[in-house]
């Protein structure tokens, strides 16, 4: 389902400019990596728009948000866009603090966003204006179940067309969504959320997903969250067959994502489209 997809990642290597949260930082450019891109973390003012006419994608991740980067963010945003390079927002934590909800809305008022990627309650925040995040966690009592699972589809839905971005909703059930189309996942495990950055990893891999497969850009994003997904699976297998830890948790992740194939992903993926 996904070969071509993924293929083209793998061939073509591109690379991605990160504006990112500096305690997920290391582990987004390995995430990168480990799918056959290249990162390049840069977030001085002076240097993100030569920065961004050389990479193929823009990732901005407000997770450890300040003053001077907003400003970055939205030079180089700008810029992707002009250069017509698909930008991808993480609003980590947006909710949280008027600041963060702020700044989310200042982005997307300035930059024509490819993906928009969150937690519920981020991307609850986003649709509403308002909203409530457990830190940078998602607020227990807007988790995506099967008794909410359509009317939340609904919503995605109707950001999507509100914003032109595909909507990636991620926990325990994925959802990715256009204006036209929706698609369920249900890979994953709960120990994902036990170690930090598995959001910061798959927005930044999504920059090299979409980057490649332009033409195709929901099944990437389709893709790159059905890996992430299941690459998390897999790591817990080795963590519980060697009663090992979250620290292996997040070493296994790593590996899973770099020694994955279409064939392995195809095979162990929990897809439905609705």
């Amino acid at each position: 389902m996904f070969e071509k997809i993924m293929n083209n990642v793998k061939i073509q290597k591109p690379l991605v400019h990160c504006i990112t949260n500096s305690v997920t930082m290391n582990d987004c450019a390995n995430a990168i990596l480990a799918v056959h891109g290249s990162p390049i973390m840069a977030d001085e003012i002076k240097e993100v728009e030569d920065i961004t006419s050389i990479c193929q994608a823009l990732v901005i991740n407000i997770g450890t948000l300040n003053e001077r980067t907003v400003e970055a963010m939205i030079k180089a945003g700008q810029k992707a866009n002009a250069l017509n390079h698909p930008v991808i927002l993480d609003p980590v934590g947006a909710g949280a603090s008027s600041f963060r909800s702020e700044t989310t809305f200042r982005l997307l008022d300035k930059i024509q966003f490819s993906v928009i990627r969150g937690n519920i309650s981020e991307i609850k925040t986003v649709y509403q204006g308002i909203g409530t995040t457990k830190g940078v966690d998602a607020d227990i009592n807007d988790i995506v179940n099967e008794e909410n699972l359509d009317e939340t589809i609904d919503f995605a839905r109707e950001l999507s067309q509100r914003t032109g971005a595909i909507i990636a909703i991620t926990g325990a059930i994925d959802i990715i969504a256009d204006a036209n189309h929706a698609t369920i996942i249900r890979n994953g495990c709960s120990n994902m959320s036990r170690i930090t950055g598995t959001g910061c990893m798959l927005s930044a891999i999504l920059g090299a997903y979409v980057s490649v497969n332009q033409d195709s850009m929901f099944d990437a994003v389709s893709c790159a969250v059905a890996l992430m997904g299941y690459s998390g699976e897999l790591a817990q297998q080795k963590v519980q067959q060697q009663d090992a830890g979250t620290g292996s948790l997040r070493v296994y992740l790593i590996d899973a994502l770099s020694t994955m194939t279409a064939e392995k992903l195809n095979g162990g993926i929990k897809i439905e489209e609705r």
